[in-house]
């Protein structure tokens, strides 16, 4: 891990007047598997300005490429920060770390060669760009959990869902998302089919 990012990830101290949070992640058993106990968080460098684009571009490749299972989830910490401006208070968004991206991923051939092919990567942060996954001390200022989520089903298996605002709706498992806990599904909206994203809590497998 660079000197960059150790510095910035023990900078808190200097935001007296900044409230720092972030998202929880979860990684999640698919199709009653465990969950992949090889999956870590690495930090990938970017072009300056590229940081959503980067994280835009990976997860389409993640679902084209049905990486679902091996590249889990891409963050951009953010943190809320208090502006005083004009004697007014006012909370905005700001970048924890510009330039850098977290990838929770199992680092195979395949994975490293995806993400470091993004556009805009220019690299993975460690030792001769060498990817070093971040440690738990390092994990903890940002917020990041791994708690464990079993599900028995997967993608192009049909779920029901119990719960919600879609609750009595059926249908087959478009795409999971990792990190939020959601399984996609597509309804009928208006005469027409829409993709809808659904809790793993709000939904249970249709045995065939």
């Amino acid at each position: 891990m660079s000197e960059e990012m150790e510095k910035d990830l023990v900078s808190d101290e200097n935001l007296s007047d900044a409230d720092t949070s972030a998202e929880n992640v979860a990684d999640t058993e698919n199709a009653g598997a465990s969950a992949n106990e090889n999956a870590h968080w690495y930090v990938v460098h970017t072009y300056s300005g590229y940081e959503n684009k980067v994280k835009d571009n990976l997860e389409k490749t993640i679902e084209n490429r049905h990486l679902e299972n091996q590249i889990l989830e891409v963050r951009i910490p953010l943190q809320d920060v208090v502006e005083v401006k004009n004697g007014a208070h006012k909370k905005v968004q700001r970048k924890m770390f510009p330039g850098y991206v977290l990838v929770n991923m199992d680092m195979n051939d395949e994975t490293w060669y995806v993400v470091r092919n993004t556009r805009g990567v220019t690299g993975f942060v460690g030792p001769g760009s060498k990817p070093v996954p971040l440690t738990d001390a390092e994990i903890k200022p940002l917020g990041i959990k791994t708690d464990t989520v079993s599900v028995n089903f997967g993608v192009g298996d049909e779920i029901a869902v119990i719960a919600g605002v879609w609750k009595d709706t059926a249908g087959v498992v478009q795409r999971m998302d990792f990190g939020k806990q959601t399984a996609t599904i597509n309804v009928d909206l208006f005469g027409r089919e829409t993709p809808v994203e659904i809790s793993f809590a709000e939904v249970r497998k249709i045995d065939s």
